[in-house]
C-alpha cells in the first residue's frame, strides 16, 4: 500500500495563498507518483486535522510564520508524525533573521553589517548611513522589505502602519548592489546557481517572486566559475550550519557592478522554500535532472521527526 501524505497548506500567516499554491503543486505531483494524499488547509486545530487523517508522514507547505519558524515542527515532534523540511530549531533560527546572521557569521559565512531596533526607532532616524534595507525581524518571502536610497532624510514611515511589522522588531541592514543569486541545497547537495532578474522592481520582493513575468530567472548564473562555486559552498555551509535536513535555499547579493566591491554576501536561508509553478527549487531541481514528481517524492523518503 503506498504511504499515505497529509499536505499540510494554507494556514493564516501573511503567506497563506502562496502555501495554497505550493500545496496544491506538491499534493498534485505526489498523486502523480503514486502516494496516496489527502490536503489539509491548516487550522490552529492541527492535531485533531491530522488525527482524523492519520497520515503516514507529513509534507509541510506552509510558509511564514507559524508554518516554518518552528511552531508546526514542534506539533508534529510530539505527535511523532515523520515530517519534511527542517526541525525545530533550524526552522526557528533560519526565521529569525538575526540569529541565525550570528550563527553564519559564528561559521565564517559573508553577512551583511546590521542592527535590530524596535519599529518606532527604526522609524525615527536612520539607524545606519543609507542605502540600507528594513526587513522584519521574523518573516519570510520579502514581505515588508523596504530598501532606503542613498540620499533619503528619513526612513520610511510606511513600517509603521505596514502589518508585517506589527510587534516585531526591524532589521536594518547595509545594502549589497549588484545581483541577486539564488542556491538550493537538497540533502548534503548544493544544486545549481540562479541569477535572479526581478522585472517588476528594484528588487526581488513578493510580487516579483510569485507573479507570473515578475522576475527572469537566468539558470546557470552567468558569474564567474569561482564565484559560482562559492555560492554552492556557502550554502552548503549555512544548511548544515543551521542544521538544516531535506531541502533548503540561500540567498545572496554579489556586487559586480562597475567599480563595486566584487563581495558576495549571504542574505539568508529559507527552510520552506516555495513550491509553486514560479519556484526556484523546482527549476534548480530540474536542471540537476530531477522532475518535480522525483523531488517531492525524495523529500517524502527523507522525511523524519527527532532529529
Amino acid at each position: 500500500m503506498p504511504k499515505h501524505v497529509a499536505v499540510l497548506m494554507g494556514g493564516w500567516s501573511a503567506e497563506r495563498e502562496v502555501s495554497l499554491n505550493s500545496g496544491a503543486a506538491c499534493a498534485a505531483a505526489l498523486e502523480r507518483a503514486g502516494y496516496r494524499v489527502t490536503t489539509i488547509d491548516v487550522t490552529r486545530d492541527i492535531v485533531r486535522q491530522l488525527d482524523a487523517v492519520k497520515p503516514d508522514v507529513v509534507f509541510n507547505a506552509l510558509h511564514g510564520k507559524w508554518g516554518e519558524d518552528g511552531c508546526v515542527q514542534g506539533v508534529l515532534e510530539t505527535l511523532q508524525l515523520p515530517y519534511t523540511h527542517s526541525g525545530v530549531l533550524a526552522s526557528s533560527l533560519a526565521m529569525h533573521k538575526a540569529k541565525a546572521k550570528s550563527v553564519f557569521a559564528a561559521a565564517g559565512l559573508p553577512v551583511a553589517e546590521s542592527v535590530l531596533a524596535p519599529v518606532e526607532e527604526a522609524a525615527r532616524a536612520h539607524l545606519m548611513g543609507p542605502p540600507y534595507v528594513m526587513k522584519p525581524e521574523s518573516e519570510g518571502s520579502s514581505v515588508g522589505v523596504y530598501i532606503v536610497p542613498k540620499g533619503s532624510n528619513r526612513p520610511p514611515q510606511d513600517i509603521l502602519t505596514d502589518p508585517a511589522f506589527a510587534g516585531d522588531q526591524v532589521m536594518v541592514e547595509r545594502y549589497v548592489a549588484g545581483r541577486e543569486l539564488t542556491c538550493a541545497v537538497r540533502g548534503e547537495t548544493a544544486l545549481g546557481v540562479i541569477d535572479i532578474v526581478a522585472d517588476t522592481g528594484v528588487f526581488y520582493d513578493y510580487h516579483a517572486k510569485y507573479a507570473p513575468g515578475g522576475s527572469r530567472h537566468i539558470l546557470p548564473a552567468k558569474i564567474p566559475a569561482d564565484v559560482y562555486r562559492r555560492v554552492q559552498e556557502i550554502a552548503l555551509a549555512a544548511h548544515q550550519a543551521l542544521g538544516c535536513r531535506g531541502v533548503s535555499r540561500a540567498d545572496f547579493r554579489y556586487d559586480d557592478t562597475p567599480g563595486g566591491t566584487g563581495e558576495l554576501i549571504l542574505l539568508e536561508v529559507n527552510t520552506q522554500p516555495g513550491m509553486t509553478g514560479t519556484s526556484l527549487v523546482p527549476e534548480l531541481a530540474a536542471h540537476d535532472g530531477m522532475s518535480f514528481e522525483e523531488l517531492v517524492s525524495w523529500m517524502v523518503e527523507d522525511a523524519s521527526w527527532g532529529r
